[in-house]
């Protein structure tokens, strides 16, 4: 349902932007206390269950797109409504930067299409300065955010190990699925090298926890949104059970401009543009909640301007957007000889890795570089196409070929199917996701001179890695091709230099962006204070990534939940106090 909201509407007791992890644990806890909620959404309505929506157990050609290319960013049948480029949303980039934003525009947000992994920050993640001198402490320590992490383990579920690692917390897990033929290589070889290879940690049911949700069926495609919710999704888990209640009002295909604030500098709701109509509405709420992503959540407080705040609402400290930063990523593949010519058999698993390294280095000073990274394994035999999986157009020699003589990969015709079955499967591929340092000089600011088709300005991007990052990815590929090369592999493509940062990902593909309205105990230093309320504006709460001091080498969204339910538990508190 959506609705169209003039002036004279009723006023909300909490109006919540953005429907992804942090928006929809906001509508979930919020709900339940049995405020009145407005709940906005710039995309439409989903729910994986839909059998118009489902795209989870279909093949690849009965795709309605088919022929026309992929209109989704990670593929036709993934569930991501949008991507880095988005029609008639543009953003840009000065000084050179390569930024690239990622926005998702569907209830839920990205959480339909993710990876699921699913990692809390350890006591050191929150107080790296401590260590390194680098960047900035958390005003919170590990101990301040772990019963919050232990409530989303319970309700959402995780499966892993406990595995007693001095900065990997373990949490309440589920049951892990067995490793994969070619995990227990990597395990058997990881482990010659002195890397922890353990089970990885996704949110994915591998068995049940309540009566809303089934088990998962091991089918492979949580990329593309669970039909019976077995996997985590914002969408599915939070905001579908908040939406029964009648004190919700969603607000699908509303894209918010700004934040309305009254004389006083009070937030009195939002302005948005419904897409629908391309007119815009207002929603009137005694309390906003920002969950519209790091970016989007600052690019509508720096919209929010007026007298009293010229330079956007809550920008007092002229911070908003600074300290923007992305986790670091890299990969490497090789054909793995001894894994070809192997049986068929269904090994599809979860939808996403059965076994990861956590960062296991206590100091990597001596290789130019001291904030880690983790690593996560592909591979297998999963859907094949040519081209992504078999490796043979990256091959830079010769493989074995039946006959045990060297021979050239690939060609057409018969010998090419050949190639195909017999490298099926024999692919094997990793990638590390590492912490960077923030810098005050990464931001994005409103560009002066575009807007998007909404009128609304756009955000403009400055952001450069350092030498910390640089040295972190040459690491990355110094250990992963010590592990290919150890398991016997062809190493596929070239290995990149300098010249190309050692591979690194623009910043943003990782999609990992966090730290634009940063967390602190002085208002000159930060935007929001320990429980992700603005300091200039009490009424007025940031929920998504923005909060972040710093990212850790772990995937950001198990935080974003756990501060989410924390600050809203605060909320819920200080409006019982009369304090908001």
């Amino acid at each position: 349902m959506s609705f169209q909201i003039k002036k004279n509407a009723s006023v909300y007791d909490i109006c919540i932007v953005g429907s992804g992890a942090g928006g929809g644990m906001a509508a979930k806890v919020l709900s339940e206390a049995g405020y009145k909620i407005a709940l906005m959404e710039a995309g439409p309505h989903f729910d994986p269950a839909n059998a118009e929506q489902q795209t989870q157990l279909k093949w690849s050609y009965e795709s309605p797109r088919r022929g026309a290319g992929s209109t989704r960013a990670f593929g036709d049948f993934d569930m991501a409504y949008g991507g880095w480029e988005i029609d008639g949303e543009p953003y840009t980039r000065k000084d050179g930067t390569k930024f690239d934003w990622f926005r998702s525009r569907m209830l839920g947000g990205r959480t339909n299409h993710w990876g699921r992994i699913s990692l809390r920050f350890g006591p050191l993640d929150f107080k790296r300065k401590d260590f390194d001198g680098k960047g900035e402490n958390w005003p919170i320590g590990y101990d301040d955010i772990k019963p919050w992490y232990d409530k989303v383990d319970k309700f959402i579920g995780v499966f892993g190990t406990k595995e007693g690692l001095p900065n990997e917390p373990d949490g309440y897990f589920l049951p892990p699925p067995k490793p994969r033929l070619h995990e227990m290589y990597l395990k058997k070889y990881g482990e010659q090298m002195g890397l922890p290879v353990i089970p990885s940690r996704l949110s994915i049911l591998t068995k049940r926890i309540d009566n809303r949700r089934g088990a998962c069926f091991f089918c492979n495609q949580c990329s593309r949104s669970c039909t019976i919710y077995g996997d985590f999704s914002s969408s599915s888990v939070l905001v579908k059970p908040a939406l029964e209640y009648d004190n919700v009002d969603l607000f699908v295909n509303a894209m918010v401009r700004e934040v309305l604030t009254d004389e006083n500098g009070k937030a009195t709701g939002v302005s948005f543009i419904n897409k629908t109509d391309m007119e815009e509405y207002q929603v009137k709420a005694k309390v906003v909640i920002l969950a519209a992503s790091a970016c989007g959540s600052a690019r509508i407080l720096l919209n929010s301007r007026s007298e009293k705040y010229p330079n956007g609402l809550g920008n007092s400290s002229g911070l908003i957007g600074h300290y923007l930063h992305d986790s670091t990523g890299a990969d490497r593949a090789a054909l793995i000889p001894s894994l070809m010519d192997r049986k068929r058999y269904n090994e599809d698993g979860v939808g996403g890795m059965h076994l990861y390294v956590p960062w296991w280095m206590k100091d990597a000073s001596k290789h130019g570089f001291t904030r880690g990274y983790h690593i996560e394994f592909w591979g297998g035999m999963g859907m094949p196409s040519y081209g992504t999986g078999f490796g043979m157009e990256n091959l830079n020699g010769l493989v074995p070929g039946k006959d045990g003589n060297m021979k050239k990969a690939g060609g057409y015709g018969a010998g090419l199917k050949d190639d195909v079955r017999r490298f099926y499967g024999a692919v094997v591929g990793m990638s590390g996701r590492g912490e960077s340092i923030p810098q005050k000089d990464n931001y994005c600011e409103l560009d002066p001179n575009v807007v998007d088709q909404y009128g609304i300005p756009v955000l403009r991007f400055h952001y450069k890695w350092t030498d910390e990052e640089r040295m972190q990815a040459k690491h990355m590929h110094d250990t992963f091709e010590e592990l290919l090369t150890n398991m016997g592999g062809i190493l596929l493509g070239d290995r990149p230099g300098a010249d190309r940062d050692y591979g690194l990902h623009n910043p943003g593909r990782i999609i990992h962006e966090v730290g634009t309205t940063r967390m602190g105990d002085d208002p000159k230093s930060s935007v929001v204070n320990r429980y992700n309320q603005l300091h200039d504006v009490d009424n007025v709460f940031v929920m998504d990534g923005g909060p972040f001091v710093s990212q850790a080498d772990k995937n950001p969204t198990w935080t974003i939940l756990a501060l989410a339910w924390r600050a809203s538990e605060y909320l819920d508190q200080e409006i019982k106090k009369m304090n908001v």
